[in-house]
């Protein structure tokens, strides 16, 4: 299955439209230039995913998902790589759309995206105004990345420009 999804920086407060909340764990076997497979934890249900490269634009990219026994995603979590992406996930109803927005937590602590999933890359969408600044395709922003060189040591490295013109992919 096709993923397609625009990625935003959050501002302002989002907690109060939202109408769940969930607590992320995740940890990876690969993250590999062109391909990531990872384990997650969401609060009581375990997921094995597999992805596939980005395209150049960071729009869209081959997603694949299988939901596990808890109890083999915990085993399978101490295989992983060393470190976890952890964060709470707000669901938030926008028109025809559902924006998930993730506070991550530990390393990451004080980064706050917001993405949305569309059927087409010119879907139109709603925007709240808590959604700022779209940093779809800035590798910055990718979990495996953020697995390996944490928010807390970068954030103050990345600029508007970067965030814009940044393609590299993982």
């Amino acid at each position: 299955m096709q993923e397609i999804e625009r990625k935003f920086l959050v501002k302002g407060e989002y907690k109060s439209q939202a109408y769940s909340k969930t607590h992320i764990e995740q940890g990876y076997f690969a993250t590999e230039p062109g391909r990531t497979v990872r384990v997650r934890i969401r609060d009581d249900k375990g997921y094995l995913t597999i992805k596939g490269p980005s395209r150049k634009d960071g729009f869209a990219r081959y997603e694949f998902e299988v939901e596990i026994p808890l109890e083999d995603a915990h085993e399978m979590m101490e295989l992983c790589m060393p470190g976890r992406v952890n964060k709470d996930r707000y669901l938030i109803k926008s028109g025809k759309h559902t924006i998930e927005v993730d506070e991550f937590f530990g390393d990451n602590e004080g980064l706050v995206m917001a993405e949305i999933e569309l059927e087409s890359e010119d879907e139109p969408y709603e925007k709240p105004d808590f959604l700022g600044r779209e940093v779809t395709g800035n590798y910055h922003y990718y979990n495996k990345y953020m697995l390996r060189r944490p928010y807390k040591l970068w954030k103050d490295e990345v600029t508007f420009e970067q965030s814009e013109d940044s393609t590299e992919r993982l």
